[in-house]
């Protein structure tokens, strides 16, 4: 199978997360979209997250009943820090029958010199760009344009917000209808996340 690998802390998914994988596994030639949570980014170490498994949780709600998405919580039990090239090595070898491409937006590919092993997630896996807010800066930028590993999907949805900005709106209480799963609402609620 090929599938499409979208790394996030997911904190919470939001329709923007969703509409990316869905937009992903139709246009992509791919099987099935992954979503997988992951723990503490390596680069946002000063950032607090709700707790693991709640936002696995709230990813699974998040795609229920949409065909070929799939909510993935392996790389929470694999040594810390999750560096991405380690995760997707360990993937190679569990799921040697797999094709593993990697999803991300635009300015994470920016960045993506900085990577651990970047040249080596490079050489075993597609990398797959969606835009986000600057997206014409970020390719300017990038030293992986033209690269023949790297995918710009520029058709694909922009995301209209963040996660941060979700939270924000949720601490407010604010209705959350249009950013929101209503079953990822009712778990927010239900166990009280992002109270101020």
């Amino acid at each position: 199978m090929n599938i499409g690998c979208l790394f996030g802390t997911f904190d919470p998914p939001h329709k923007g997360h969703v509409g990316i994988a869905e937009h992903m596994l139709r246009s992509q030639e791919l099987d099935s979209v992954w979503m997988v949570v992951t723990p503490q980014n390596p680069f946002k170490q000063d950032k607090s997250l709700s707790p693991d498994q709640q936002r696995l949780a709230m990813v699974r709600l998040a795609v229920k009943g949409r065909p070929g998405l799939e909510a993935s919580g392996f790389e929470l039990d694999l040594p810390k820090p999750n560096y991405t090239a380690d995760s997707l090595r360990f993937m190679r070898h569990r799921w040697p029958d797999h094709r593993f491409d990697l999803i991300i937006g635009s300015d994470n590919l920016a960045i993506f010199h900085k990577w651990k092993d970047a040249e080596d997630i490079l050489e075993h896996h597609r990398v797959l760009v969606y835009p986000r807010v600057g997206f014409q800066q970020h390719l300017a930028s990038t030293i992986f344009r033209g690269h023949p590993g790297v995918r710009i999907v520029a058709d694909a949805p922009m995301l209209p917000y963040s996660s941060t900005e979700v939270r924000a709106e949720l601490r407010a209480w604010n209705p959350m209808d249009d950013r929101l799963d209503e079953a990822v609402v009712s778990y927010i609620r239900q166990h009280k996340l992002y109270n101020p």
